[in-house]
């Protein structure tokens, strides 16, 4: 989660299609780990903020919204991601394990 972010800021130009594929990958990889018993309903919900985030992100690009403004979007959510992650340790970390299957 806080991985996909900070790929996302670093690109020069985000586009809608992008963060809307990284909002589909949170989504599907959130509810694998939910279903395997390894995150908590907990973290399912908290991390599901971030998912949430990304779809209106998507919107935002698709209307138009500046680069700089969906940067200073995308910033939000990696604060957000930070302090889920210490809530819920490891989360980003099995989020993330889930890119390479």
């Amino acid at each position: 989660m806080r991985t996909c972010i900070d790929h996302l800021i670093a690109l020069s130009h985000i586009d809608g299609p992008r963060v809307k594929r990284e909002a589909s990958f949170l989504s599907k990889r959130l509810e694998s780990l939910r279903m395997n018993k390894n995150i908590t309903n907990d973290a399912y919900l908290d991390a599901g903020a971030i998912q949430g985030a990304f779809e209106m992100i998507a919107h935002l690009i698709d209307m138009g919204v500046s680069q700089k403004e969906i940067h200073s979007q995308l910033r939000q959510q990696l604060d957000r991601a930070r302090n889920i992650e210490l809530k819920h340790p490891g989360l980003n970390d099995a989020i993330e394990q889930g890119r390479a299957s």
